[in-house]
């Protein structure tokens, strides 16, 4: 019990990116630095008032601190990540442990199997932009979504077996990947603090999804390795037959009504539309470096003049608890639990008829 409690503890720490002083300050001293550094190495439990205490500074039910983690994560490499803090990372980390931990709990006691089968498992590797179409071509094929628009993208991930978590972290971060107690789960993550560019978002996790899928020649960089996870982003949500239907076999000049408007329609940023023109041979180099000449000028690269509005939120989870509550599977505790609400709060939200 008290490893249990010792690693808990940690995660909960870490999951707010606190260090040992950070939360004692945060708790107003109360608890010291070295009573922490005890609570943490199993050497002491603490008390009922203490816990309470921990669960308010820490954001967490009391009883998160005596749930068994049910979550290995395997190799983690996400974008970004010299360029963040260390205690951003571990905060990403940890969130996505204890989301999986909640979501793979509920799953298991509605008593559903999860089976992942990569639709690209017997693709060859890949290492050119023309090998990427074709690998994102076939996911659109075995996945069945014709060559039209993509409506909700983590959604459709969790139709396909692939858990998405939303996490809240530094802006530097965009998303990561990994596998779940091994290699049976397949995870992607993503910074809801990037929600207001669902176009972003879509990016991110078809990029995300790249990394899962694709076997990458691995004599390759890893800048190279990021430019064919972007080409497949691309690929897959405006394929390129569909794009020369909108754009046309060749252009000179694009205007920006014109990709703003298909931007609407396919959920692709501009920029991303225009690499994508650029590599199906639509525009040619020099008419790409001027677009993107324009885009800085009028500092439009972080916010383009037209938005994306769409809905890119999987709504599984909350479906799957109410419906364990419906079915008097779980209790309303253990459905606050689950959520990792106050029991108040999610009782107030519960509707059951």
């Amino acid at each position: 019990m008290n490893q249990l409690f010792a690693d808990r503890f940690k995660s909960a720490r870490l999951l707010n990116g606190y260090s040992l002083q950070g939360l004692a300050d945060a708790m107003g001293n109360k608890v010291s630095k070295q009573a922490l550094h005890k609570y943490e190495k199993g050497e002491v439990i603490p008390d009922s008032e203490k816990i309470s205490l921990l669960s308010d500074v820490l954001n967490v039910r009391p009883d998160y601190f005596f749930r068994e983690m049910k979550v290995e994560l395997g190799a983690i490499e996400y974008r970004k990540l010299k360029k963040m803090p260390a205690k951003e990372g571990h905060k990403v980390i940890e969130q996505t442990r204890e989301c999986l931990s909640r979501y793979l709990e509920l799953e298991e006691i509605l008593g559903i199997a999860q089976e992942f089968s990569n639709p690209l498992k017997d693709f060859p590797e890949v290492s050119t932009h023309d090998q990427v179409d074709e690998a994102a071509t076939r996911l659109r094929t075995e996945w069945g979504l014709g060559t039209g628009p993509i409506f909700n993208i983590p959604e459709l991930f969790e139709d396909k077996h692939i858990k998405v978590v939303e996490i809240d972290a530094d802006v530097s971060f965009d998303g990561m990947q990994t596998w779940v107690n091994g290699e049976t789960i397949p995870v992607i993550a993503y910074n809801k603090n990037i929600a207001n560019k669902l176009d972003r978002i879509r990016f991110t996790l078809l990029h995300e999804l790249a990394h899962l899928l694709l076997k990458i020649d691995k004599s390759l960089t890893d800048g190279q390795k990021e430019r064919l996870c972007h080409q497949f982003a691309g690929a897959v949500l405006l394929p390129k037959n569909t794009l020369l239907v909108e754009l046309g076999q060749r252009r000179s000049r694009l205007s920006i009504n014109e990709l703003g408007n298909i931007k609407k329609q396919y959920g692709i940023s501009m920029q991303a539309l225009v690499m994508r023109a650029n590599a199906c041979g639509i525009v040619n180099s020099h008419y790409t470096s001027q677009f993107f000449n324009l885009m800085k000028q009028m500092n439009w690269r972080k916010e383009e003049p037209i938005a994306y509005e769409g809905v890119e939120r999987s709504n599984r989870f909350d479906q799957l608890l109410y419906r364990a509550l419906a079915e008097e599977l779980i209790s309303v505790s253990k459905g606050a639990a689950l959520k990792n609400m106050k029991l108040s709060v999610f009782r107030s939200q519960s509707l059951i008829m």
